[in-house]
């Protein structure tokens, strides 16, 4: 552990933990379910520009800027955010955050590949995982305590903590001094959710033209399939993740602030997940338990719908345990979907990360962008 490891969690409190609960409430206030989706599918889009921010670090050394001015950037665009309600001006804010998160975090992992022995990446990197998602539970619960009361304060609450992150992130790093011949391959599951922006731990793994020349391999493999099948199961999620607050209010009449914290409490028990879905995936086999989590969320969707259709007065209760499942299955989905994909890569381990990568980001915007869409149209 290092001190930079506390602007992680900032960062992690910021664009995972109260980005995905106020900025959906404050846009619904002045606008509609389309401007919604359309405003969350924006901050993941500016998680694709991470191949940019990689090749600047490694061709002009400018890891400390880059983490330092995507910081900046992330609590510029949430500080501007609550005094102005034109859906143009809040599409470009949220464009800055998502690009800010995605300069800050594809230049962390460099912090520890290019500074210490490989021996140590496991255990460095996984703390640093686990920083961000105790920032992001923190986030949550920040975030639910707040309220759709005070969702200006929140999101200032939120630029502050970006900016804050400043301060670790900038007096305890150093540009690495060597430059490695080549990005090492990590395949590492991503330990937090993804709701919000593209993992960036999997901003790490960038999509390299060689993969895109063999995309054509890859989608005649069984590998293609799997790309299809993560596609289409990821961009549902995010049409959920990306309305969850205000679908919850608005369809089950549970409050901001409790739906906030039952988010809280289901990343929390999500991160001690992750062991035992690393076991269960060594033990049997990575596409069984892919197979169990898409068939876990499927009934908790499917739980989700009936309840919207009824009028039970506790289904705001048992809508939000059933979008518990929808998060634990996540921890399922994303230790197997690694393992998966080094398993039927027919192109390399390298290309494949960068594919199926590639894969999770689009379906978070295509995702939220449509499921917002559909909700404004149809209720």
């Amino acid at each position: 552990m290092e001190a930079w490891y506390l602007a992680y969690a900032l960062l992690g409190a910021t664009v995972a933990g109260v980005v995905p609960i106020l900025l959906p409430l404050t846009v619904s206030r002045a606008h509609g379910a389309t401007e919604v989706g359309l405003v969350m599918a924006t901050v993941s889009l500016g998680g694709l520009t991470a191949p940019l921010w990689g090749r600047l670090a490694d061709r002009h050394r400018l890891h400390r800027w880059l983490l330092a001015g995507g910081l900046a950037v992330t609590a510029t665009g949430l500080a501007a955010f609550p005094f102005t309600t034109g859906p143009v001006i809040w599409l470009g804010l949220a464009l800055l955050q998502g690009i800010g998160a995605a300069a800050a975090a594809t230049v962390a992992n460099l912090f520890v590949v290019e500074v210490h022995p490989q021996a140590e990446w496991d255990a460095r990197i996984g703390w640093l995982q686990t920083f961000y998602g105790g920032g992001q539970v923190a986030g949550l619960v920040l975030a639910g305590a707040l309220g759709q009361a005070h969702l200006r304060l929140g999101l200032l609450m939120a630029a502050a903590l970006a900016a804050l992150a400043l301060l670790p992130a900038w007096v305890s790093t150093q540009t690495p001094s060597r430059l490695l011949p080549t990005r090492p391959v990590l395949l590492h599951p991503a330990r937090h959710g993804e709701w919000a922006i593209c993992s960036p731990q999997r901003l790490f793994h960038h999509l390299t033209w060689q993969a895109v020349q063999q995309l054509g391999t890859s989608l005649r493999a069984p590998f293609g399939l799997f790309l299809i099948a993560w596609l289409l199961s990821f961009g549902g999620a995010a049409a959920i993740f990306c309305l969850y607050p205000v679908l919850m209010e608005h369809l089950y009449g549970v409050p901001p602030g409790l739906s906030s914290l039952a988010f809280g409490v289901a990343a929390a028990l999500g991160l001690a997940l992750y062991s035992p879905a690393g076991r269960w995936s060594d033990r049997s086999s990575p596409a069984g338990v892919l197979r169990i989590a898409l068939a876990m969320r499927l009934l908790a969707f499917l739980g989700l719908l009936i309840l919207g259709f009824t009028r039970y007065g506790g289904r705001g209760y048992l809508a939000l345990l059933a979008f518990l499942f929808v998060v634990l299955a996540w921890s399922l989905l994303s230790v197997s979907g690694t393992a998966l994909t080094a398993e039927l890569s027919p192109v390399g381990e390298g290309q494949a990360m960068g594919l199926f990568n590639a894969a999770t980001a689009v379906a978070g915007v295509i995702g939220s962008a449509v499921g917002g869409w559909i909700a404004g149209r149809w209720g």
